[in-house]
This record gives structure tokens, C-alpha cells and sequence, in this order.
């Protein structure tokens, strides 16, 4: 149930000067009573300073059990832009779906209370959603000319993860958990009645939605310092994450990942240009399938280990091959060899395949060989799956 004071009167949006775009910036929080005052008064001080679109900032509460909802409603009846609102369930999904639904703004965004993202990159952030270069723009700690300072584990969980979305579904951003984004409210509504996850997940469950219905996400490249107090459980939600993937996929190969929204026409493409004849086998091409079958066995290795902490290596080898088979069905206009076979035969195929030579490779491994050798050749095994089924001579036409 959302609640709020009710004295605190909601703030409206001060009237849009010249016809410009007005911004709501959403700060989630739980339990934050010691960093919330701090990051709303620097907050509002810069955007005060510095930000020439009208602003608002909404504080969303949901679920703290210390004094965070008294300090946020405090803040609010301290500011005048400041708005505090109150839900009893807890997930940063959750908090951003209830204050983006219901946002009055042209442009909803949203960021961590913890302010690791550097303020400057906020204004080239909302830019890109508010000129219509883009329906939802993004910082990013990993594009070109982002800085971050975090610790060697959160880098390579962070590598690897997007490495996954990148090869696994075709991503073309490249950061997708950093809490600094922006988005068209119209657009971004209908995405997140599609959108299932309430909690880290979310974020990477409605940037993989917009991509597949056509809308154009822009990246911010971003300064980034961590948070040493982050209570980011990076086990559990690399666990949760990858369970979330395997539905995102299912649902993509099912055809259910479709939304209606206002999607941009495709650029189209100029009379002279001249396409490859189908069935026209390249050295580019050859080591385009390489580097992709060596890319899918990496990411068989990347799901295997987190795995394998919990299940037996028979039973893990079985849960990563399907989860690579289900993203090489999402993302199967990448890496299909053979125009006329499906995506998803495809994914049959090497999921079958995959797991033969899989399951013979960690057979073959002697006694105490240790989990990273078993995600080695598991690894070597996908690959020369992979390989092998696109190398194949495709069948004559009758």
C-alpha cells in the first residue's frame, strides 16, 4: 500500500520555461536515514545551480523499518521541489515502477542515494531524452572516457554480466546496472507493465525491452566512485539475475516480449547499396563464427561457476547449457549461419550438441580437478559445439 503525510502537500512542477521538457528524478531508498539528508540538500543545491530544465526530485520509500520515511518527509516540507511518497514493499524495481507511473513529468529519471555518479553527467543524461535523440538514456562506467573506482570483484562481476547481456541477447549498451538513468514517461510506462522484476533486475529487464522493441537507448559515459557501504548482496543478485535472463529469453523466444509503444521508423537503407548473396562463405565471416563460438563457450564458463556452488556438476552443466541455448535463441539474428533455419531449432541444436560434449568433457576430468577446470572444459566444449554446428555446409535448395 503506498502511503504518505498528510500534511505534506505534493509538490507540482514549476511551469516549463520556453517550452522545455520537465524533469522528475526518483531517489529509491531503505533504511537510508544517515545518507538521505545529504544527498537531497547537494542534490537540489546543483540542480538549483546548474540544471535549465524544471525539476522536481521524489524521495520513494519503500520499506524501510528505521527513520528514513520522518527524515523524507521532513525534506520535503523542507523543499519545495522535493516530494516524499511511502510503499510497503521493498525493491528498487518497485519503488521506480510506483514513481514513474505516476509522475506528472515529461522525463522521469532516477538515482542512487549514495551520489557515486558524479552530478555533471545528469544534464547530458536527461539532453539526450529531452532533444528525441533518444527514449532512454543511461550512465555508463564502461563506456569510452568513464572513470570508476571500485574494488577488482565488483569490476569483473560487472565485466562479465554485460559481457552476457552484449553476446547473449545482441545488447548494444554497455552498462546496465549502473542507478543513474533517464527515460520518455510515455514510453517508459507501457515498457513497465511488461517489466516483472521488483527489485536489481529491473533495470536490466526494461533496457533489454526497449532494445527489442525498437527504441534507441543512449549511453553517458560517467565518473563512479563506490560506495564502501553498498549492501549489494553480489552473490545472490548475480544468482537472481541470471534466473531473470532465462525468463527474459523465454519470453522473447515465445513471442511475449512485444510492447506497444511508439517505436522510431527504421533508417531506411539507400538504393545502391550492395548485400551479401545468401550462402556466401567469407574469411570475415569464418572468423565472425570463431570469435562468437569462443564468446558462447566463455559465457557457458561465466554461468557454470556461480552455478556450481549450488548443484552437482551434472546438474549445473544441464542449467548453463540452457540458459545459453535460451539467449541464443533471443539474440538468433546474430549468429545464425543458415537463413532459413529458426533461432530456436538453432538453439536445439546446440544445446544438444553442447551438452554431449559437455557432459563427456567434465566425465573425462579426473578426480578433484577443481570447479575452474571444469568451467575450462565445459568452455572448450561450447565453443567446438558452436563451431561445429555453423561450420556445417548448408543444405542445397531443391
Amino acid at each position: 500500500m503506498d502511503t504518505r503525510v498528510a500534511t505534506e502537500p505534493s509538490p507540482r512542477l514549476p511551469a516549463p520555461r520556453l517550452g522545455l521538457a520537465d524533469v522528475d528524478i526518483v531517489i529509491p531508498v531503505l533504511n537510508e536515514e544517515r545518507a538521505l539528508p545529504g544527498c537531497v540538500r547537494t542534490l537540489t543545491a546543483f540542480l538549483d545551480r546548474e540544471f535549465p530544465l524544471p525539476w522536481r526530485v521524489t524521495i520513494v520509500d519503500n520499506g524501510s523499518t528505521d527513520a528514513t520515511w520522518p527524515v523524507a518527509a521532513a525534506l520535503a516540507r523542507e523543499h519545495e521541489q522535493v516530494h516524499a511518497r511511502r510503499l510497503d514493499v521493498r525493491g528498487r524495481g518497485a519503488a521506480l515502477r510506483a514513481a514513474w507511473r505516476d509522475s506528472p513529468a515529461d522525463i522521469v529519471a532516477y538515482m542512487d542515494v549514495d551520489l557515486s555518479t558524479d552530478l555533471g553527467a545528469l544534464f547530458p543524461l536527461v539532453a539526450s531524452v529531452a532533444s528525441g535523440h533518444s527514449e532512454i538514456a543511461l550512465g555508463s562506467r564502461l563506456a569510452h572516457g568513464a572513470r570508476t573506482q571500485r574494488t577488482l570483484r565488483r569490476e569483473i562481476v560487472s565485466r562479465a554480466y554485460n559481457l552476457l547481456l552484449r553476446y547473449g541477447f545482441g545488447a548494444r549498451f554497455s552498462d546496465a546496472q549502473c542507478g543513474f538513468k533517464a527515460a520518455r514517461a510515455d514510453v517508459v510506462r507501457p515498457l513497465m507493465a511488461r517489466v516483472e522484476d521488483d527489485s536489481w533486475f529491473f533495470d536490466t529487464e526494461l533496457l533489454l525491452l526497449a532494445e527489442h522493441n525498437g527504441l534507441r537507448v543512449h549511453e553517458v559515459p560517467v565518473d563512479w566512485i563506490e560506495d564502501a557501504d553498498s549492501r549489494v548482496r553480489i552473490f545472490r543478485t548475480a544468482v537472481d539475475d541470471l534466473k531473470g535472463l532465462a525468463r527474459v529469453a523465454w519470453s522473447m523466444a515465445r513471442g511475449r516480449a512485444r510492447v506497444a509503444v511508439a517505436r522510431p521508423e527504421p533508417i531506411p537503407t539507400h538504393p545502391d547499396a550492395v548485400l551479401p548473396r545468401r550462402g556466401t562463405a567469407t574469411a570475415a565471416r569464418v572468423a565472425s563464427l570463431a570469435a562468437v563460438g569462443t564468446l558462447s563457450g566463455l559465457l557457458c564458463a561465466l554461468v557454470y561457476l556461480p552455478l556450481r556452488q549450488l548443484w552437482p556438476p551434472s546438474v549445473t552443466n544441464l542449467g548453463a547449457l540452457a540458459l545459453v541455448g535460451l539467449l541464443h535463441a533471443g539474440a538468433g539474428r546474430r549468429w545464425l549461419s543458415r537463413p532459413r533455419a529458426t533461432p530456436y531449432l538453432r538453439a536445439a541444436a546446440l544445446f544438444a550438441t553442447g551438452l554431449l560434449l559437455t557432459s563427456v568433457a567434465v566425465l573425462a576430468l579426473p578426480p578433484g580437478a577443481g570447479r575452474p577446470a571444469e568451467a575450462g572444459v565445459v568452455a572448450f566444449a561450447v565453443a567446438a559445439a558452436y563451431l561445429l554446428l555453423t561450420l556445417l555446409p548448408a543444405r542445397t535448395r531443391k
